[in-house]
């Protein structure tokens, strides 16, 4: 290359590193989450947020999508404007329940931070002008008029050092039937139990249903922030005997085209990148599941129970749990069976499972996820040695055998059928695979995308450090060094290729380091770092099968000379 050129080449790379560094400060960061309430549980009630009017009940309609709701349960009709919600701390729970039907309007999860380096712990559940996501449950009772309106026994609850439970309890009176909904809390579970005690007092029978509902906007998801490629899924999804996990987007719920459905346990989620909040009824009652909009146009994900009768003086239990967390599938596999399926890692997941099965085991020995994801890169490399091997040998034939193969191109240049026939006799007299060094690629491909979501979908990678500047594998590298690496790496691969007969086919091989590094700018650095390192091990075999191919006498043996 010309010298002048390349110092004139040099300040303009080093010029547009520096503008894209500095766009990526100004215009990349994670789109941010609504704030948190500015109290605290011990805060007085003229600082705590105010409870939002919920103008809709908790309506249930037949299983037959389009059929009347004439089984509904009305909402509020007076103003819910100043009402002190009910503050519930814990170990990795910090919630708000609305005392006017006992809903969850607000739920954080202190354990898990809004950005890498905030104070403000991450907020799932929200019922604010920029966003509304809430939990409602509620129940369908013979003579109610309205959400029930509770009385707490006190307004902050918080689960102290040394205690493993903790118990919320609402109470109420509805028609002669004493109503106790209570929440039960664990410590380090983000599942709640939601039950309603009843006790009629009356000489006739009752009968109750409840009712779990998941509303939401159609605001973006605050979790995933700007990046290019394929992106979370953000909507509803259900499960049941049959359908195991269906996705439901709000797309189909705002124009009516989810088919209610009754089964034997299940459940229904609404589920966004890294976090799932989900309704798990008992496993061994029939439930309908139903998808709906509210008068707010919210998206409402739901369940209701069986009805059942409380006999005079009976009593009576109705509940399901309330998961609202991280998407940890060893904590979603034991709230409900096959609840860990919202960790959803695309069409590939037989091969995703796996690997993250690896890689989860990898981190409880290193105890860092980046050394992990090198880790499970050079065993993953190593299960596919001998296929690379193949592949790089017939290239690294071609590539001594290039010469030979330029002079069969231009003896028969004119006459291309016939230099075709003469090259497959090359070919096979030589033993090479004009088609061997895209089977490395080609065999990786099915990995990439299977680690790529793998990356993308595992909460447990959000804010992982690996080492100096990367501090978080779940996003892309802030300088960018990373896919500058897996470029230049990519470019020394190509070195050791043989160069393609076509000059056409040269200049398109000649720009896709350049290519690949632009997409990988974007991609999350853990992602890149296996690429990086499987590009290392990749060029130490294939330089080592290359010189020892070229130091083969018996290569190449009969070539003939021009």
């Amino acid at each position: 290359m010309d010298v002048k050129r390349l110092l004139l080449l040099i300040p303009l790379a080093v010029l547009a590193y520096l503008i894209v560094v500095q766009w990526n400060q100004d215009y990349g960061q994670t789109a941010v989450e609504p704030q948190a309430p500015s109290f605290s549980a011990s805060q007085s009630e003229s600082q705590a947020p105010e409870s939002r009017a919920d103008e809709d009940g908790l309506a249930v309609p037949s299983t037959n999508r389009g059929a009347d709701m004439a089984q509904s349960m009305p909402g509020d009709d007076e103003a819910s404007t100043g009402r002190e919600l009910i503050a519930v701390v814990t170990d990795v729970l910090d919630l708000r329940i609305d005392p006017q039907g006992g809903d969850i309007v607000y739920a954080a999860l202190p354990q898990h931070k809004l950005t890498l380096n905030s104070d403000h712990p991450y907020v799932l559940l929200s019922d604010s002008e920029s966003r509304s996501y809430v939990a409602r449950s509620g129940l369908q009772l013979d003579g109610q008029a309205g959400r029930i309106a509770f009385t707490p026994e006190q307004t902050e609850y918080r689960l102290s050092e040394g205690e493993n439970r903790l118990e919320v309890d609402l109470r109420a009176e509805v028609n002669g039937v004493d109503v106790i909904k209570r929440f039960t809390f664990e410590r380090g579970s983000y599942a709640v139990d939601v039950n309603y005690y009843l006790a009629n007092n009356t000489e006739a029978p009752v009968s109750a249903r409840f009712i779990g509902q998941l509303a939401r906007d159609n605001s973006p998801d605050p979790s995933s922030g700007p990046k290019m490629g394929m992106r979370s899924y953000l909507g509803a999804a259900y499960s049941t005997p049959e359908d195991r996990y269906l996705k439901v987007d709000f797309e189909e719920i705002q124009e009516g085209n989810f088919d209610n459905r009754e089964a034997e346990g299940g459940w229904v989620a609404i589920i966004q990148h890294y976090f799932v909040s989900a309704w798990a009824p008992p496993q061994n009652q029939q439930n309908l599941y139903y998808a709906t909009t509210d008068s707010r146009g919210r998206n409402v994900a739901a369940f209701a129970g069986p009805v059942t009768e409380v006999a005079a003086e009976g009593e009576a239990r109705l509940g399901a749990t309330l998961y609202m967390g991280p998407k940890v599938q060893d904590y979603m596999e034991s709230v409900a069976p096959n609840l860990k399926l919202t960790v959803d890692f695309g069409w590939l997941w037989f091969i995703a499972n796996p690997l993250f099965w690896l890689l989860d085991k990898i981190h409880d020995v290193i105890g860092n996820w980046g050394w992990s994801i090198v880790l499970l890169t050079i065993l993953v490399k190593a299960a596919l040695w001998p296929l690379s091997a193949k592949a790089y040998k017939s290239m690294a034939r071609m590539r001594k055998l290039g010469p030979e193969m330029q002079r069969l191109k231009e003896q028969y240049g004119d006459d291309r059928q016939k230099m075709s026939q003469e090259m497959m006799k090359f070919y096979q007299k030589e033993k090479i695979n004009p088609l061997g060094g895209c089977l490395p690629i080609l065999v990786q491909m099915p990995v990439f995308i299977a680690l790529y979501w793998m990356l993308l979908e595992s909460v447990e990678l959000r804010h992982a450090p690996f080492m100096f500047w990367i501090q978080d594998l779940s996003v892309k590298d802030p300088f960018f060094i990373l896919p500058i690496l897996m470029g230049a790496s990519m470019f020394v691969q190509q070195m050791l290729n043989p160069t393609p007969p076509d000059p056409m086919q040269a200049k398109i091989m000649k720009m896709l380091p350049i290519v690949f590094t632009f997409f990988f700018l974007w991609f999350p650095a853990g992602l890149v770092i296996y690429w990086v390192v499987n590009n290392i091990i990749s060029i130490a075999q294939q330089y080592v099968i290359t010189r020892r191919i070229e130091n083969d006498p018996s290569v190449g043996k009969g070539m003939k000379t021009k």
